[in-house]
């Protein structure tokens, strides 16, 4: 005997409605989390700047039909494109991607929040400049600040007990979620309109991880996340026409979320939404290398100096192991060949090698006329990975979040050396001191990429003071900013 199912419309889910209450109604007023907003923004910038040097990358910038310049529209960086909003948020989010050099969280599920940036300014130029057009105040940069921790923060607390590699979705589905909200909130949606939009982001078709790992790790990890980000412009711009939402998008029997992709369970939540995520998010500042290598990476320069302190190089070496936490072992232990840059960049092997051989760690050395060098796979295949069940505990303890991992070297004459362990990478809270003036140099470096010496000096009177930046219509940041 079949059972009828309810025609009658529920209310939004709960993971919804906090999300669009969250938006629409949190006041920031920590500090901490406007002044990491700042450095964060500025990092993501010239991590973008840095990327519009490999052609890789630019070969999928500009408008969808070539030549074609959108009157009032948001402009690209570094560039001198002029696109609608979501075109320029898929490019502003490509960029700053592309050379796995921006900021990361790390939790039950993994992902750089600034990826939200392409959608964020994007749509702030974009309003900016049709305000002007028509007379009205453009946006302030604060405004993008606060979006930016609001999107942070969305991204980072959803990610804090759920993990979405587990059932095989890749983590900019959150980089959606998060950007549909604040650039709803950016274009002035309802919060009925808003809860929409966020769900109109999780019943659309979510990305696999399956670009990220063997045997398939390829370029499209460099641009999913602007994808994501793009697509939330479109999904809030459909949401602001009035199309109906999916209230139980996510609870839904058989049809939802839930039910569909997260295996049955529900989401579960350590903490409320507030500014979290941008007080502790983690930044790459020393190595463009994924993450949760960083720390290796950095105990393998210390043995490179070591070795050369002794009279040794990295072909005296007869073993290596690496005691490290389990979330590495998951993503980058990686044997075999690596057959791209994206393949490289997620091999832990791979980039402890390098820095062991060449006493350095750039974007460069992804490329296929380093990854030549055959002395790398030997390096490689010298090299084991061993869990350390402390280091697994303390990565996901909230009062440490360590990435830590620890090298040691046997040579070939039998000599051990002593082991090398590195548990909070510069880029960490805990190194947040020692690591602020090592971004702002990465950030003049990237400037320096890009832009004349004129230029470059004008960018940073306006952008390096926090409120400076903060009272800057968003198009006048923007335009110090293209070629």
């Amino acid at each position: 005997m079949s059972s009828h199912i309810s025609n009658e419309r529920p209310q939004p889910d709960k993971v919804l409605t906090d999300i669009a209450d969250y938006v629409l109604n949190y006041e920031i007023k920590n500090d901490l989390a406007w002044k990491t907003a700042h450095y964060c923004l500025l990092d993501t910038i010239g991590c973008g700047l840095e990327a519009l040097t490999y052609p890789a990358c630019t070969k999928l910038l500009g408008p969808v039909v070539k030549g074609t310049v959108v009157p009032n529209g948001a402009k690209v960086p570094g560039t001198q494109f002029q696109l609608d909003p979501i075109q320029a948020a898929f490019n502003i989010g490509a960029i700053i991607r592309w050379l796995d050099f921006n900021d990361t969280w790390l939790a039950a599920e993994w992902g750089h929040p600034s990826d939200n940036l392409g959608g964020i300014l994007a749509t702030a130029d974009w309003l900016s400049r049709t305000n002007l057009a028509e007379g009205k105040a453009p946006l302030k940069m604060k405004q993008v600040l606060e979006a930016m921790i609001m999107a942070h923060e969305v991204q980072g607390v959803l990610a804090l007990e759920n993990s979405f590699n587990k059932v095989g979705l890749d983590h900019v589905i959150l980089v959606k979620i998060a950007s549909t909200a604040v650039v709803g909130k950016l274009i002035g949606l309802t919060r009925d309109e808003l809860i929409n939009a966020i769900s109109l982001a999780f019943v659309d078709g979510q990305a696999l991880r399956t670009y990220r790992h063997a045997p398939n790790t390829g370029s499209r990890k460099s641009w999913a996340a602007g994808d994501a980000t793009s697509r939330a412009v479109r999904l809030a711009l459909i949401a602001q026409t009035g199309e109906m939402g999916y209230p139980s998008v996510l609870s839904a029997k058989t049809w939802g979320f839930y039910d569909v992709l997260f295996k049955g369970n529900e989401f579960k939540f350590q903490r409320d939404y507030g500014s979290y995520v941008m007080e502790n998010v983690l930044f790459k500042i020393s190595f463009p290398a994924e993450f949760h290598s960083q720390t290796a990476v950095e105990a393998a320069m210390t043995l490179n100096a070591k070795l050369s302190a002794i009279g040794k190089t990295a072909e005296d070496i007869k073993k290596i192991t690496i005691r490290t936490h389990e979330a590495a072992i998951r993503i980058i232990d990686k044997k075999g060949p690596l057959n791209n840059p994206a393949d490289r960049d997620h091999c832990i092997q791979y980039m402890i090698a390098v820095p062991l051989l060449y006493g350095r760690l750039t974007a460069a050395d992804y490329e296929d006329n380093i990854a030549s060098d055959v002395r790398i796979d030997l390096l490689r295949d010298k090299m084991e990975c061993v869990e350390d069940i402390q280091f697994t505990a303390d990565y996901h303890d909230p009062e440490k979040r360590s990435i830590a991992n620890a090298l040691t070297v046997e040579l070939i004459d039998g000599t051990i050396l002593d082991e090398v362990v590195v548990e909070y990478p510069i880029g960490h809270k805990r190194r947040r001191e020692e690591g602020i003036p090592e971004l702002i140099a990465k950030y003049k470096i990237n400037l320096a990429r890009i832009f004349p010496e004129k230029q470059q000096k004008t960018v940073l009177e306006n952008s390096l003071d926090f409120d400076t930046l903060a009272n800057l219509d968003v198009n006048t940041f923007i335009d110090l900013l293209v070629i």
